[in-house]
């Protein structure tokens, strides 16, 4: 199977799929070089390419099985238009990069998909197929709900960072870039949801292949 995760990060959401299958060839798009090196080090199997997400997708979309796409939420996020105003942030245009690629996906992509993003401050532009945790997911195939899902506290303390950490096993602490470290691990997707994710991807492309075998 040939995976595509785009605005990668420190893989999140990737780190238990080898786990659910073997036989999968990832490539891994992300911006930010520092968090691409990360990525590798910690996934040396996986391609990993530099570059603008949201271009990539456009340009390869054909070329992949399953498609996983992490937007940036920032712009998006209760928590900044709550605080906007007591933090002297400006307010600022909703990035509707999410919605392209959701649309984009949805009409040209044959394969299975997942676009994931925060729960807004705003009603969802386009309906989202699942509510889990604190994440909205859209896709093109049926999402269950994990029979459980883990909760960590995202409030700001001292222990933060440790327990982010702990959570996701992985550490922001080699990070030389200008992104904030704890705010890197906010972002990560539960590595469990990941899993239970790429198991129903993996469950449709093993039915599919099945299927297709049968007409020959």
């Amino acid at each position: 199977m040939k995976v595509l995760n785009l605005y990668a990060c420190l893989g999140g959401n990737r780190y238990k799929w080898n786990e659910v299958n073997d036989d999968i060839e990832v490539t891994a798009v992300e911006l930010d070089p520092e968090l691409a090196r990360m990525y590798q080090e910690r996934f040396p199997n996986d391609t990993v390419i530099v570059a603008d997400a949201h271009q990539y997708l456009l340009d390869h979309y054909q070329e992949f099985d399953f498609i996983w796409s992490s937007p940036p939420c920032p712009t998006h996020s209760r928590a900044r238009y709550w605080g906007h105003g007591s933090t002297g942030k400006n307010p600022v245009f909703p990035d509707l990069k999410l919605y392209e690629e959701i649309i984009f996906l949805q009409t040209h992509f044959k394969g299975k998909f997942i676009v994931e993003n925060v729960i807004p401050y705003y009603k969802p532009l386009i309906h989202a197929t699942k509510e889990i945790d604190r994440h909205l997911y859209w896709a093109n195939f049926v999402l269950t709900q994990p029979k459980e899902v883990r909760k960590v506290s995202v409030c700001q303390g001292k222990d933060e960072y440790n327990r982010l950490c702990k959570f996701h096993e992985v550490t922001s602490e080699g990070y030389k870039g200008n992104q904030n470290r704890i705010k890197i691990l906010r972002n990560l997707v539960d590595y469990e949801i990941g899993e239970h994710i790429f198991k129903l991807v993996k469950g449709i492309h093993e039915a599919n292949n099945e299927q297709q075998t049968s007409l020959f």
